[in-house]
């Protein structure tokens, strides 16, 4: 139609070289008249398709070897590219809303360049389509996601249209479902999308599933449906006209979810579960749970054992005010030490347990041995040997390691320690 749109309107604009404007409003007229006439009369749609087939579908996964999930759909001349990535807490967005500060763990970006329509037109950013296409993108995605207790990442999904011919909305939650399963999100289910469209003239209509750029344009509606096997998660509807019956809407959100579990065998054959593991250019991450009164000591004055912790590990640490912690890296190592520095800082003094820990202070009775951060217990001088100990610095000296015993915790949280029963111990 292009091709002939353009040889037309050249061969006109030759002959009425000041009736440009009026050549190409008369041939968007005609157009409009008989592609409808083609749809209600004849039964075909411009492109050949019956009324509920869908385009030809390809699906691809892993397609950028860097990113943490990726995929590639394409439905006819619509072709989006999606990619995952995963991070911390601290790549979660700040809303800030009249409500207050909240922050969102789920962002998804839809970027629409010009090339993806042929146009050689500059980036101005992003417009109110592509805020809005990514909103319901991110609506039909967001309820199949895991919890953040399940799966405590902040999740992004990129969708950039590489071609577009009508309905790269809905290729972005096809294309966005497939690369959170290739990312090892622990989905719920695959997600697939389609729009459907009518023509309708008094009682005569059709309605269309995966409907082209040109039906969307000469048609009376744009109706996106997305979901799984089990129900929908989004709709959003344009409409051109008045007097939608429940019949028809209900014929319409039918024809959808036979397209859509067309779709979704399609998808599934490329990749039905999330993947077991995750890339290995995402962070591990893992959440613990400490009491609120520790999250003091686990900080430290003025952030000192945090600091510490991070730099000894070289993992990232986040404290919630609710008592989680999350601890993320690259490194399933730094992780894991990160992991026993925490439990490190946190943990209570245990009476009868034995502690590792440096002599702090020395005084003429005893001395004060750091048996956990910041927790500090007494060796009396009669507790540092089996034998009489004249003096303190005859057995023991400042900075000295030694090993000790908790003999008890006193009612005003005094620790007891003692040297002499450990040695007794390693006796028998």
């Amino acid at each position: 139609w292009s091709a002939l749109k353009k040889e037309v309107k050249e061969s006109l604009a030759a002959q009425f070289p000041e009736q440009e404007s009026s050549i190409s409003f008369l041939l968007e007229d005609i157009m409009y008249r008989k592609a409808r006439e083609l749809i209600l009369n004849k039964r075909v749609r411009t492109d050949g398709r019956h009324f509920d087939d869908i385009r030809p579908i390809t699906c691809e996964i892993g397609v950028l070897p860097r990113a943490h999930g990726s995929a590639l759909f394409t439905r006819g001349q619509t072709q989006a590219l999606a990619s995952t990535t995963l991070g911390s807490p601290d790549d979660m967005q700040i809303m800030d809303e009249l409500a207050g500060e909240y922050k969102e763990r789920f962002m998804l970006h839809y970027n629409f360049p010009g090339f993806s329509t042929g146009e050689a037109k500059p980036d101005r950013g992003t417009g109110r389509r592509e805020m809005g296409h990514g909103a319901l993108a991110k609506r039909a995605l967001a309820p199949l996601l895991p919890t953040e207790d399940e799966f405590p990442y902040a999740i992004r999904v990129v969708s950039d249209i590489l071609e577009s011919n009508g309905s790269s909305s809905m290729a972005s939650v096809c294309g966005g479902s497939l690369s959170l399963f290739d990312a090892g999100v622990p989905m719920k289910s695959s997600c697939a999308g389609v729009a459907m469209g009518l023509v309708k003239e008094g009682d005569n209509y059709a309605i269309l599933t995966d409907i082209m750029g040109m039906e969307d344009h000469l048609g009376d509606m744009d109706f996106k449906v997305t979901g799984t096997r089990k129900g929908i998660t989004a709709l959003q509807m344009d409409i051109k006209i008045t007097g939608l019956t429940p019949d028809l809407m209900a014929q319409a959100l039918e024809q959808a979810r036979g397209a859509r579990m067309r779709i979704l065998d399609i998808m599934e054959k490329t990749i039905s579960t999330p993947k077991a593991e995750l890339s290995n250019y995402a962070p591990r991450m893992v959440t613990l749970m400490i009491p609120q009164s520790k999250i003091g000591e686990l900080i430290g004055p003025g952030g000192k054992n945090i600091r510490r912790i991070q730099e000894q590990s070289g993992a990232e640490i986040n404290i919630e005010d609710d008592g989680r912690v999350f601890i993320s890296s690259t490194s399933k190592e730094a992780v894991d030490t990160a992991k026993q520095m925490v439990d490190f800082f946190t943990a209570d003094v245990e009476v009868g347990r034995t502690y590792r820990g440096k002599v702090t202070r020395i005084l003429n009775f005893g001395a004060f041995v750091e048996i956990l951060p910041g927790k500090e217990g007494l060796v009396h001088i009669s507790q540092l040997a089996e034998t009489h100990v004249k003096k303190v610095e005859d057995v023991v000296h400042e900075g000295d390691e030694i090993t000790v015993k908790v003999v008890e915790i006193d009612n005003q949280g005094r620790i007891n320690l003692s040297r002499k029963a450990v040695l007794a111990a390693e006796k028998k």
